[in-house]
């Protein structure tokens, strides 16, 4: 009887182990599988988008990777969902190799999202910007620059006048979504006007200021230059002399799609808006959209009796030539020919 009493303990006991090793094998397998659908690379060697909408749950996230082939499995992201519990952030991201589900969930938390970056120059036209922007794939030109001429709504308290966003649109390092829309691109440059000009305390004659400011920022790009053209402008105004400046000349020929990349004598007499040549004072909006130092320049004007100088793009020194009397601006023009004969002979 003993003997029969030890046997049915020991297939319990046996039963058991078997029990248990089995749960272990099969956590074990789990384990593995987890592992394999978290940790094993996985994904596109091309490039793939996907675009994640806010308020978009794990569930639904995890299966947009699925569907387009990003991750193997949605429940090896919500196993990461489940461990890492952070906050997802929606956008567009690009994928363009397998990687395990522990590094798209890591980029997808912190942000990582696709965008396109475009470099906007001081000095840049609304023309020049539509180019670098179809160049960055974010539209054509001919779309933003109807979204520029009609969203003066976006600066009608600063400058009623403005039939565009021309001036407005300021020069920066920008890093927009390949969706983003031409209306969104405008808003967010003249943003970032707006932050400027609050802290340079441009509060006051906006439409002149950043009118001048723009002819600066196209004749001279040296820094310390600035508010002397600056006041060779404001002197010749005063004296109701025409401003006689090239860079409205040829900003009046790009609205009329007549600008050919090099001025000649007959742009001097064409007639537009634009043309200082023919008509006093300031053109009627900026020619260009100006940074910092060029509105710096156009608020405060160096005190000079300047009314004349050969710009320093023009001129192979280097730096431009300022005058006060006609005389001394021809001699001045005449070094500057002479330099550049030199120039063209070495």
């Amino acid at each position: 009887m003993a003997g029969r009493g030890r046997n049915k303990r020991q297939k319990k006991s046996s039963g058991a182990a078997r029990f248990l090793l089995a749960i272990f094998l099969i956590l074990l397998l789990a384990a593995g599988g987890a592992a394999w659908l978290v940790f094993f690379p996985f994904g596109p060697n091309q490039e793939t988008f996907v675009e994640l909408a806010p308020g978009s749950s794990t569930v639904r996230i995890g299966q947009q990777l699925q569907a387009a082939g990003v991750v193997r499995s949605q429940f090896g992201f919500d196993l990461m969902r489940v461990w890492k519990r952070g906050t997802l952030r929606a956008g567009e991201y690009r994928f363009d190799h397998p990687a395990p589900v522990t590094e798209v969930y890591a980029r997808i938390a912190r942000g990582d999202v696709f965008t396109r970056t475009v470099t906007i120059p001081e000095g840049a036209t609304i023309f020049d910007i539509a180019a670098r922007l179809e160049e960055a794939g974010l539209g054509a030109k001919g779309i933003f620059l109807d979204a520029a001429a009609n969203q003066t709504a976006l600066v009608t308290d600063l400058d009623p006048k403005a039939t565009s966003l021309e001036g407005y649109l300021f020069p920066d390092t920008y890093h927009f979504a390949r969706s983003a829309s031409p209306a969104l691109i405008c808003a967010t440059m003249v943003r970032r006007f707006r932050a400027v000009a609050t802290q340079l305390g441009l509060k006051q004659n906006v439409h002149e200021v950043v009118t001048l400011a723009s002819l600066v920022e196209r004749e001279t790009a040296v820094d310390a230059e600035r508010p002397l053209v600056a006041s060779v402008f404001e002197n010749r105004l005063a004296k109701n002399m025409p401003l006689m400046t090239d860079p409205s000349v040829i900003y009046g020929l790009e609205v009329e799609g007549r600008w050919q990349g090099a001025i000649h004598q007959s742009d001097l007499s064409h007639d537009t808006v634009y043309n200082t040549y023919l008509h006093p004072g300031l053109p009627p909006g900026p020619v260009a959209n100006p940074g910092v130092p060029s509105l710096k320049a156009a608020m405060d004007p160096a005190s000079t009796d300047y009314l004349y100088f050969v710009a320093a793009g023009a001129n192979p020194q280097g730096r431009s030539l300022f005058a006060s009397t006609l005389e001394e601006h021809n001699r001045n023009v005449a070094g500057y020919r002479s330099a550049e004969k030199k120039a063209g002979g070495r």
